[in-house]
């Protein structure tokens, strides 16, 4: 039964989110330098560093220090003693050593920024790389053909941040049509806000429409050479009507499944991309976080990033059962 299929599905997610929890916490907080050091600084006591250590709970075992670090995500944990208790709300991501400040209200405040990003160079990408790509293989061997795919592989070799900066000096210092790009709600100012996500969205959405466009041109090739194709082109469907009833749907099923991959990496934050454009987005709070080793930042982005690949595997899943029937019979 489907239900039992999605229940499978479920259980897995849980696992795997398990496992990246283990490994990160194993990983930022038994290898890394010691917390405690590191948010004291150079000129502390060993007393200091001792209490500190107490505070957040780093004397204690390891498998102690794991389960409560779980247990805070789902019911909130506590820090300190006595005085000095300080209560972290569920869900508990701790709190970053260089701020102070709350771990998960730093992904909340910076989620919407990558969201943003992320929506904006999906929608940009899927019409670009899926249109260029039927195109292409509905005039195969033309010139559009030739120049099409040439411009997507010229495209897909290009480094984000290379087209960032190419795209800054000009259209915002020399052209001046654009304004640098900064983080405002589209309530405040629609103009400006598509103004300012316009370029990384365009960086973003470069790469992923070349790679579209050429595996859209495959599969749709691959597919109107199907025996189902010529069936109904000899029943004297016009070529318009076949290539929407019979060709459309298993040419671009594959494309699915990897857009639901690339999407969901992107709501992790897009690192490079928010870094050069100033972006205060999850993507540059990893960034920033690397470069001052704040441990628990890194970790909620590795968290984050992980829960929105291992979701959105589960929801690619789902879909494909209903875009091809063979997926959905081996399923049930």
């Amino acid at each position: 039964m489907m239900a039992r299929y999605v229940a499978g599905r479920l259980a897995g997610v849980v696992v795997i989110l398990f496992l990246v929890c283990l490994f990160t916490f194993l990983l930022f907080f038994t290898i890394q330098p010691d917390p405690a050091v590191m948010i004291c600084g150079k000129t502390c006591t060993p007393e200091r560093i001792e209490q500190i250590r107490d505070v957040l709970g780093l004397n204690q075992p390891f498998l102690t220090q794991f389960f409560g670090f779980l247990g805070g995500i789902f019911a909130g944990r506590d820090y300190g003693h006595g005085a000095n208790l300080v209560h972290c709300a569920a869900p508990c991501l701790g709190y970053s050593f260089q701020t102070n400040q709350s771990v998960m209200e730093m992904v909340v405040e910076r989620l919407p920024v990558s969201a943003t990003v992320a929506i904006g160079a999906a929608v940009l990408w899927l019409l670009v790389g899926i249109l260029a790509g039927l195109l292409s293989a509905v005039k195969e061997g033309t010139w559009w053909d030739r120049t099409a795919m040439g411009l997507a592989l010229g495209g897909s070799s290009i480094p984000n941040y290379v087209l960032a900066l190419a795209l800054q000096y000009v259209l915002v210092v020399q052209l001046q049509v654009l304004p640098f790009p900064q983080a405002v709600a589209f309530g405040d100012d629609p103009v400006v806000w598509f103004q300012s996500y316009l370029m990384p969205w365009i960086v973003l959405a470069t790469g992923y429409a070349c790679l579209y466009a050429r595996l859209t041109r495959a599969n749709v090739i691959d597919t109107l050479a199907e025996n189902f194709m010529r069936t109904a082109r000899s029943k004297g469907l016009s070529p318009g009507l076949t290539m929407r009833r019979h060709a459309l749907r298993p040419a671009l099923t594959p494309i699915a499944t990897i857009f639901g991959m690339d999407f969901a990496a992107l709501l992790g934050g897009a690192l490079i991309t928010e870094t050069v454009f100033g972006l205060n987005g999850v993507g540059k709070m990893a960034a920033d976080s690397i470069a001052k080793n704040d441990q628990p930042v890194i970790m909620a982005v590795t968290l984050l990033a992980a829960f929105f690949v291992v979701v959105g595997n589960v929801v690619v899943d789902l879909v494909y059962t209903r875009l091809d029937p063979r997926v959905r019979i081996t399923a049930r």
